[in-house]
């Protein structure tokens, strides 16, 4: 599949600011008469050449290194040229617009990476998973979203189109000499195939929730009562201070946020102001944060005292909770026990910890991935996106219907038609221009 347009784009393909090294990044097909105009010759296939950068007069502009890979054994699948000089802004402004000034467009956001998926050097998946490993804010995302890059989410994706594509071959036969007997045979095939798709399918779903989660992060919410120690639980889990701890009741008096990581997975950490009936306008406008902050929460850590257990404050807060969010009870103050803590209830997951000495804190992160979905993986996880669970969601519902339809040669056959169309849009068979346009536009200009 060719590019419609076979503009020349040039873009700095390295973080803004200073730097030892800068890359200028060129795109096209046909790239002569820009190398000439740059180098004053044609570098060598495929290796570094040290040659000086010249602007029109023939000056020297920067001295560094050329490589350059012709179609269609490169990136995007065109001619590429990559310009390795010093790091320097003025420098590299200065190159590029000689390359503007040789006919060049200024690549878009992604421009590069979108035409090496319209050249067939990346599906749609590996295409996003570059910008993921760009964006990757721990080791586990960036070896995720490196899986990715090598197609191995794309290989499950496609091999779950491959048994798709053999069950429909096999439902369509059945369609086509609707005049002869359905063999018993064909049918326990059928009905096995499906069992297998649908199985597979929903361990696909499970391990790009995985990916999501250390792409996305999840959001947690620690609420409770004024001065049961949330800002000491949020300063113990981030390992520094970053909310300020009192004993005066409702210090906290806005949503404070904290970025940490527990074995690789991202979380958001966000400390609210206490709940409670107040007549200081300022606090209960923290409040009012705090029932917003909530709404949007993966995890709501509710915090108590461990001596008093829930109190019938507690279970005020508790019946205000959103209900379609998992929450985790946090017994805080555990050091201070003389006994045994308070009870709570047996149907809510809890933890004693003690955020003033740390006892308990390992245990409380270990429940923290538990609660936001997390499980350990021996193959390891491959870095997903939304779009990703929307079309898995999506095939698995269609297979749902398709058993539940199975008597219906059409409407089964329809079924899985649509699943295989769903799955098809992870790897971009199957894409609208305006999804490709959104996808694109959020990647770095150079990539």
């Amino acid at each position: 599949m060719l590019l419609p347009s076979a503009d020349v784009i040039a873009a700095i393909a390295t973080a803004q600011g200073r730097g030892g090294v800068g890359v200028v990044r060129i795109s096209g097909r046909g790239l002569d008469a820009v190398m000439h105009g740059i180098l004053g010759k044609l570098p060598a296939a495929r290796h570094a050449t040290y040659c000086d950068f010249i602007d029109a007069q023939g000056d020297t502009l920067d001295q560094g290194i050329a490589l350059f890979f012709p179609a269609p054994h490169s990136f995007t699948g065109e001619d590429v040229l990559e310009l390795q000089g010093h790091g320097g802004p003025a420098v590299l402004q200065l190159l590029l617009q000689r390359c503007l000034d040789l006919g060049a467009q200024l690549a878009q956001p992604g421009e590069f990476t979108r035409r090496a998926f319209l050249n067939d050097k990346l599906d749609l998946a590996q295409a996003e998973s570059v910008a993921d490993l760009i964006d990757a804010n721990t080791a586990e995302a960036a070896r995720s979203a490196m899986r990715s890059l090598r197609g191995e989410f794309s290989t499950v994706v496609r091999n779950l189109v491959d048994e798709l594509i053999h069950l429909r071959m096999l439902v369509e036969a059945m369609l086509d000499f609707p005049e002869e007997d359905v063999d018993a045979v064909d049918l326990a095939q059928r009905d096995v195939r499906l069992g297998n798709l649908q199985a597979r399918l929903q361990q696909t779903l499970d391990t790009a929730k995985q990916g999501c989660l250390l792409r996305e992060g999840a959001h947690v919410v620690i609420a409770g009562q004024p001065n049961v120690g949330k800002s000491s639980l949020l300063n113990r889990l981030s390992g520094e201070e970053v909310a300020l701890v009192s004993d005066v009741p409702g210090t906290t008096r806005d949503v404070i946020r904290q970025a940490i990581q527990i074995r690789g997975v991202p979380l958001h950490i966000m400390d609210t102001a206490g709940l409670r009936e107040s007549e200081d306008v300022v606090e209960n406008m923290g409040i009012a944060r705090t029932h917003q902050t909530l709404n949007r929460a993966d995890l709501i850590l509710l915090l108590l005292d461990a001596a008093k257990g829930i109190t019938v404050q507690d279970e005020t807060i508790l019946a205000g909770l959103p209900v379609d969010i998992p929450r985790l009870l946090v017994l805080n103050k555990a050091d201070l026990l003389n006994g045994e803590a308070a009870g709570v209830p047996e149907r809510m997951p809890s933890v004693r910890v003690s955020a003033k000495t740390g006892a308990g804190i390992d245990e409380l992160r270990a429940k923290l991935l538990e609660s936001v979905g997390w499980r350990d993986q021996e193959s390891g996880a491959f870095m997903a996106r939304e779009r990703h669970l929307r079309a898995l969601n999506l095939a698995q519902t269609h297979l749902l219907q398709a058993g539940a339809v199975i008597g219906s040669a059409e409407l089964f056959a329809e079924e899985l038609r649509l699943a295989q169309h769903a799955l098809n849009e992870i790897t971009g068979e199957f894409t609208p221009d305006d999804l490709l346009g959104e996808i694109f536009s959020r990647f770095c200009i150079g990539k």
